[in-house]
């Protein structure tokens, strides 16, 4: 277990990294004894130090949300990160590459919470009546460190699981008027489809994987809010990204989501 002063080093380096740029050395490459209950911890203190400059919580990341990435991480359940009030791009905007570190883009649903959803114990009847709509998503998949550690997992835990940045569809539909399950969407780069996939490869139900963090968050003595968006899980691998592209995810049911890349 570390030390509090290191894991607030630890917190003040990414929290640097995302003010300038300057990219942060691993957690698990600085201290290579740290575990996922420190990464954990890193990731409280970091959202306590934006907190106090003024950041607001708006919901949270669940990652890891498919057996092959597990495996890749050698994980045993999922991880899950903060979304900040600055962490949300406009549907259609055009975003600067020189912004981001090494960018990749998942097509995902976004669960948009109707009132708290407090652990333990919560079930998917619990989700079901918390939740008021669901949203097609992108996420950016970005990190403040400036390569690949030793841990993978800890490293992605640390650092809010590697979210970058959120990308909400404005197509709102409620749980009762969709199965969730049989949700699918393509995403294209540049015209040319990359990836398809079904949300039921998230936990085979992305209801599911809400439940899941709802009773993680009590064991950090936190809730989710209303309001609250939470990133249930990519239904496809993650792509690089990069200056020039358009990227666009269209969804069976719920329309599209677009962003483009700038210099």
């Amino acid at each position: 277990m570390l030390t509090d002063q290191q894991i607030q080093q630890a917190a003040d380096s990414l929290w640097h990294a995302e003010q300038t740029r300057e990219w942060a050395e691993p957690l698990s490459v600085r201290f290579p004894d740290a575990d996922v209950g420190d990464a954990y911890r890193v990731g409280m203190a970091v959202r306590d130090l934006k907190l106090a400059a003024g950041r607001m919580v708006k919901g949270h990341k669940i990652g890891l949300t498919s057996k092959a990435m597990r495996d890749m991480f050698s994980a045993t359940e999922p991880d899950y990160g903060f979304i900040f009030d600055n962490w949300f791009e406009a549907e259609g905007a055009s975003v600067s590459r020189a912004s981001m570190n090494r960018p990749l883009v998942e097509v995902e649903l976004a669960f948009v919470m109707g009132r708290e959803l407090k652990g333990p114990s919560i079930n998917a009847a619990d989700v079901i009546r918390a939740t008021d709509f669901v949203l097609p998503a992108l996420e950016i998949v970005d990190g403040r460190y400036k390569g690949r550690g030793n841990n993978m997992l800890v490293d992605s835990v640390s650092d809010a699981a590697t979210c970058g940045f959120v990308v909400l569809g404005g197509n709102p539909v409620k749980l009762t008027d969709v199965d969730v399950r049989r949700l699918s969407a393509s995403l294209s780069i540049n015209g040319q489809i990359m990836e398809t996939g079904s949300a039921s490869a998230v936990l085979g139900n992305p209801i599911n994987a809400v439940v899941w963090l709802a009773n993680k968050l009590h064991e950090f003595g936190v809730s989710m809010q209303p309001g609250d968006v939470i990133l249930s899980g990519s239904f496809v691998k993650a792509i690089p990204i990069d200056a020039g592209d358009t990227i666009v995810a269209l969804y069976d049911q719920l329309g599209e989501v677009t962003l483009r890349v700038g210099a």
